[in-house]
């Protein structure tokens, strides 16, 4: 199945996202398999990112949490809020390289 993961980052600790930052993209790397794709969010290009989205792929939406608690950015309090929602794709058969 496939989810859409939206997190929102506490704004009191952004030092957090700086510090833990290469543990948390190699822990993406190293879960390539299930997080599909990753990135910060950000109001405009140049601000300071407020949190992230993931596009998931796990069997149920417990192992995306059980995946999500794992992450270093959630382990050490970056994480402010998390949505977890149900994606299905309109097009199956396209395929879209970002």
């Amino acid at each position: 199945m496939l989810f859409v993961v939206r997190f929102t980052d506490r704004s009191d600790k952004f030092d957090v996202r700086q510090a833990h930052m290469q543990a948390h993209l190699d822990w993406l790397d190293d879960n390539s398999d299930q997080v599909l794709i990753g990135g910060g969010l950000r109001e405009s290009l140049d601000d300071r990112a407020i949190g992230g989205l993931w596009i998931a792929q796990s069997e149920s939406k417990a192992d995306v949490v059980s995946l999500l608690e794992t992450d270093p950015f959630w382990i050490e309090g970056l994480r402010e809020n998390v949505e977890i929602l149900h994606w299905t794709k309109a097009f199956e058969d396209r395929q879209v390289q970002i």
